[in-house]
């Protein structure tokens, strides 16, 4: 693009920003459009399967040769080398909790007593630092720690869709519970 300039305009325009109240009070026109758009979407072969295997009940990986790492979810390419990943391994529904939040907002901005806990979590037989995201129960804000073991709690086999929403939450793991 040119940095030509057309005399007496400047180089940027500063432009107004739009406040919700300018739109209330119509000092402004809008127009609103939602597009009918068709789309589908994939989920590739490494997702695809690993939902496939949570609904099964089971936590899958793949390994990279190269880079000597199991990484879940799932990847079909190394996102350290950017290799080929080389073989499925099933892992333990354990593992160490990397960080966390206590949330008493819920998904709508509410507030809430009793808070959410959430964080990630690197899964038992995955490489350092590779896991996922998830929900924590059976315990208080308070006991919740980084370094903290933690055991997936499945739903009932009949209520998984393949989703990662199959497992209801990690819990403390406890003694013989592996």
């Amino acid at each position: 693009m040119s940095e030509e300039r057309i005399e007496g305009q400047p180089k940027y325009a500063p432009g107004t920003h739009v406040r919700s109240k300018d739109i209330r009070e119509r000092k402004i026109t809008y127009t609103w459009w939602e597009p009918e758009a068709q789309y589908a979407f994939s989920l590739g072969p490494a997702n695809s399967r690993f939902l496939k295997e949570l609904k099964a009940g089971k936590i899958i990986g793949r390994t990279c040769r190269k880079c000597d790492r199991v990484i879940v979810p799932p990847r079909m390419f190394c996102d350290w080398c950017y290799d080929t990943t080389h073989e499925w391994v099933y892992l333990k529904d354990t593992g160490t909790v990397e960080t966390f939040s206590i949330s008493y907002l819920d998904p709508d901005a509410h507030l809430i007593e009793d808070p959410i806990l959430v964080g990630v979590i690197s899964i038992d037989g995955a490489s350092p630092k590779h896991g996922f995201m998830h929900y924590f129960g059976e315990m208080k804000p308070e006991d919740l720690r980084i370094g903290m073991k933690v055991k997936a709690v499945w739903k009932p086999k009949e209520e998984r869709v393949g989703s990662v929403t199959d497992i209801k939450y990690f819990k403390p793991l406890i003694g013989g519970d592996e």
